[in-house]
């Protein structure tokens, strides 16, 4: 267990990279509230220490059928023994070496369907695991990554046996981590899933059943387990009377009914929907200023640029519903796909599910405002930029967006790219360009420098141009930039 701060074993949370040299061992700065054991890092690959306090548990898990079964159904990190001598202190069981995820993300960079999948998962991973006398002890959000787009769990530490009687120990954490944010997207707003950001621990249940309109009380499962579930929480934290708190700590359920809550639970998750539409963006790439010829030479250009630049490892900033995404996938890249705009982002989600893909990540980002590092320390989680290690940025219709909407002058933008990746695929879009000009039409213009030689001169103070193309029909411009 290390909710609700856990530590993933793929990367660390601090705000360096993993260790590189031989020998040196570096402990995750994030996990630390799990006494079970902790993720720590040699030779920028993550291993688990499992303490002997949890010892007999996890001579246990590890014989029990579960642990291959969730394995093998992809619920679950695979995970492989190593030498208790790499062990970080005396006070060690085992040690084992999780497989290593290539990106981290968090719950308040994942789209509508990426949230609601991970619920389900870790709904699915409970039901697995009462089928065979254990539980999950925690319900964390961060125990979930996405695995080939796909979410799996992390903590190879969250299982413990099942007591008999005994309550689900994860029921609350669950309905803040999942729930309560899932219901407000699809009942109340989707801005409001920026509570994950503003709280690790979730979001408070009797918050959410304030935001929550009123008419979500004629749903039997919200009423149950946000609406009821509030209200007995405030009860609980108010009285004092040593009879009540006793009776609510002795509380006794059996398996049948504690399976049937699960299941309720897990088809309440289920039927909550979120239609992307209606935002501004959503929409955006079916509906450009370009013609088809500028559309196809527009592809044929990023695919080109796109070949030409090395490393395997891709940002596509501003993906929208990710049509150039894919064509940096085909050629080979392993693509996180960002954009502001959450329907945009899981309109994208929905149509790799469907097609299968395992190359593409969407995830929702301000870049103009990226994730920061919060929890304890503010190194629990960390920020998007120390997780940040593309060869490859892709910004295309991106730059008029942060340097005129934004004000964000070029060269910081630029500088940025820099920060960001090695080579850096750009569209710069003059001021003459409908989109431009639209996003002119209400305020002054007060950016003299935002021009093509002003572009090429805050591109150059970082990048060399390797390439730059104007694109076909249009007055826009590709660059493929590569850092000096």
């Amino acid at each position: 267990m290390t909710a609700p701060g856990v530590a993933d074993p793929a990367t660390p949370a601090s705000g360096t990279d993993p260790p590189a040299g031989p020998g040196d061992a570096e402990r995750d700065a994030g996990s630390f509230r799990d006494p079970s054991g902790f993720i720590f890092w040699h030779d920028g690959q993550p291993y688990r220490q499992i303490q002997r306090s949890f010892a007999a548990e996890w001579d246990a898990f590890e014989a029990s059928p579960l642990k291959q079964r969730l394995i093998d159904g992809g619920r679950l990190i695979p995970y492989e023994t190593a030498p208790t001598e790499r062990a970080q202190s005396a006070d060690a069981h085992a040690v084992i070496r999780p497989e290593k995820i290539e990106f981290i993300s968090y719950p308040y960079e994942w789209t509508f369907g990426e949230l609601r999948d991970a619920a389900l998962l870790t709904l699915d991973a409970q039901l697995d695991a009462m089928a065979e006398g254990w539980q999950l002890k925690d319900a964390s959000a961060y125990n979930v990554q996405f695995r080939a787009a796909r979410p799996i769990l992390i903590d190879s530490l969250s299982f413990e046996p099942l007591e008999e009687g005994a309550p689900w120990v994860a029921y609350r954490q669950f309905c803040e981590h999942f729930l309560a944010p899932l219901a407000l997207i699809a009942r109340r707003d989707v801005r409001l899933a920026s509570l994950l950001r503003a709280d690790p621990d979730g979001v408070p249940l009797d918050l959410a059943s304030n935001l929550l309109p009123w008419r979500t009380r004629m749903d039997f499962g919200l009423l149950s387990h946000v609406h009821l579930h509030a209200r007995a929480q405030r009860r609980y934290a108010g009285n004092e009377d040593e009879g009540d708190i006793d009776a609510a700590k002795g509380a006794r359920i059996s398996r049948q009914r504690l399976e049937g809550l699960i299941r309720n639970l897990r088809g309440t998750v289920e039927r909550l929907r979120w239609e992307p539409a209606g935002t501004e963006w959503s929409d955006y790439a079916d509906h450009t200023s370009y013609g088809d010829a500028a559309t196809a030479d527009k592809a044929r250009l990023v695919e080109a640029f796109v070949g030409e630049a090395t490393g395997s490892r891709l940002w596509d900033l501003g993906a929208n519903t990710g049509r150039y995404s894919r064509i940096a996938a085909d050629a080979g890249k392993r693509v996180l796909a960002f954009d502001i705009d959450p329907a945009a982002a899981e309109r994208n989600y929905r149509q790799l599910r469907t097609e299968g893909r395992s190359d593409i990540l969407p995830l929702i980002l301000d870049v103009a405002n990226p994730s920061p590092g919060i929890g304890w320390a503010g190194r629990e989680r960390r920020s998007l930029l120390d997780r940040a290690d593309p060869d490859i940025t892709l910004a295309l219709a991106l730059v008029h967006h942060l340097a005129i909407s934004r004000n964000v002058p070029l060269p910081m933008v630029l500088g940025l790219f820099a920060d960001l990746a090695p080579w850096a695929i750009v569209e710069f879009v003059p001021k003459e360009d409908r989109m431009v000009r639209r996003l002119l039409a209400t305020r002054r213009d007060v950016f003299p420098e935002y021009s093509l030689d002003g572009f090429r001169a805050a591109a150059t103070e970082r990048f060399e141009v390797v390439r730059e193309a104007p694109i076909e029909d249009s007055l826009r411009v590709l660059f493929l930039l590569r850092r000096r």
